[in-house]
């Protein structure tokens, strides 16, 4: 790791520079693929899954037998930690429901907001060497929450044409509607336009490596929106003396370990504890089977040791990390000064491993810097505000004149003469 002391803030954006291709880097790749995906629909999902998976597929459709025979190839055990973990994500979700919001803005003038479901949504779920049947339970329960009415996921078959069976026993398991074996930039562009097997949806969720980012991003190009641009994952880890070195290589390396374009960094006060940490991590990197992966991500990755606490908080902000992790003796500073950061774990027992499995929270995050100004997905991810108004005779009377006074002023005299008449038809009688 690269080891940084006292960066001078004219620098710090350099430092904090992700290793991450541009948009520009690989947009031409994507959009020759949606064009094809437009034009040939399912013909061309199959030659692309045939090209990137390596298998030729009689369908792209998940079967019920499929799932059946999925749920019999995982352990008990692991069901049980899935269930645990998809209750307390709908328990976190289910409270933030919030009520219509209703108010008289002047007599006569009623004016309330309702949220409605996203109607079509689609879920991108990654397979390969870590398949996140995780993610589905992040997406799928506050979608069925929501009240969405058709979640599809789209997620890579392996090369005998299977899908991962957590993945297809937590899909069943969370209300997904339909199930896809697509991958890739041709998985997105296929929930963008529809084919003749897979429906368009409105909204794309999930996370994917950088082609898959941009593919999402490409999407919005043709009316469809997505949850936010996340692109490789990411941690910053805040520790002192107080912390614990070797829990806080473990979270580095448990970032470290999703790909070789994923970035840890650690900002500390204290110089010992950066040694410390350095050491631990190439002590447990030896033992992980992701090594190869880690390793070229730590390559990647920072200690960065600042004087003051003030310094390092506001470094952090400025690098607006997706997952932050806390590791102080006081904790309130950071806390309440905190602006960007995806999702924050506090104290020496709350690895970032428990927001992506089973505390409850949305694992799905903005990266990038993106924290600053996204946040991560939650219930209102797959919903909609509505506003609606009701005006009565009294309420016309009350407001009328100022929008006749402002459209006026606007040159909008089809929008005066809208209340001139109704003023009129009451003066009257």
């Amino acid at each position: 790791m690269n080891k940084i002391y006292n960066p001078n803030k004219k620098d710090w954006k350099t430092i904090l520079k992700r290793p991450t291709q541009t948009v520009a880097d690989i947009e031409g790749t994507v959009t020759n693929i949606f064009k094809e995906v437009q034009e040939g629909g399912d013909a061309v999902l199959a030659k692309y899954t045939q090209k990137f998976d390596g298998v030729v597929l009689n369908s792209i459709t998940v079967t019920p037998k499929e799932i059946s025979i999925a749920a019999t190839l995982i352990s008990e055990e692991l069901k049980n930690a899935i269930k645990l973990a998809k209750n307390n994500i709908e328990v976190f979700h289910a409270a933030q429901k919030t009520t219509k919001v209703e108010v008289e803005t002047a007599k006569g003038v009623q004016c309330w907001q309702e949220k409605r479901p996203i109607q079509k949504v689609g879920l991108y779920i990654p397979g390969g060497t870590a398949p996140l049947f995780s993610t589905i339970l992040m997406l799928a329960v506050p979608a069925n929450i929501a009240g969405c009415e058709e979640i599809i996921l789209c997620t890579p078959p392996d090369k005998e044409g299977n899908v991962n069976p957590a993945i297809l026993y937590a899909a069943d398991l969370c209300g997904v509607t339909k199930i896809f074996k697509v991958g890739g930039i041709q998985a997105i562009a296929g929930m963008t336009f529809g084919t003749e097997t897979m429906p368009e949806v409105y909204k794309i969720f999930g996370p994917g490596n950088q082609f898959v980012t941009v593919a999402k991003q490409i999407a919005t190009k043709y009316g469809v929106a997505i949850d936010m641009p996340a692109g490789p994952s990411e941690l910053l880890v805040m520790a002192d003396d107080s912390a614990n070195a070797a829990f806080v290589a473990s979270d580095l390396l448990s970032q470290a370990e999703h790909g070789v374009d994923s970035q840890v960094i650690l900002v500390s006060t204290s110089k010992n504890m950066i040694v410390a940490v350095e050491q631990e991590v190439a002590l447990q990197l030896e033992n992980l089977p992701r090594k190869a992966i880690a390793e070229k991500a730590i390559a990647n990755s920072k200690l960065i040791y600042v004087e003051e606490e003030q310094i390092a908080i506001d470094l952090i902000n400025e690098y607006g990390p997706e997952h932050y992790i806390l590791c102080v003796g006081n904790e309130t500073p950071f806390i309440s000064q905190i602006k960007n950061a995806g999702s924050v774990f506090i104290g020496n027992y709350t690895p970032e491993s428990a927001g992506d499995y089973a505390s409850g929270t949305n694992h799905t995050l903005p990266t990038n810097g993106y924290a600053k100004q996204y946040s991560g997905v939650n219930l209102d991810s797959f919903m909609k505000s509505m506003t609606f108004q009701k005006i009565s005779s009294n309420g016309i009377q009350e407001i009328g004149k100022a929008i006749e006074l402002m459209a006026e002023a606007e040159g909008l005299y089809a929008h005066k003469n809208a209340v001139t008449l109704r003023l009129k038809s009451l003066k009257n009688g």
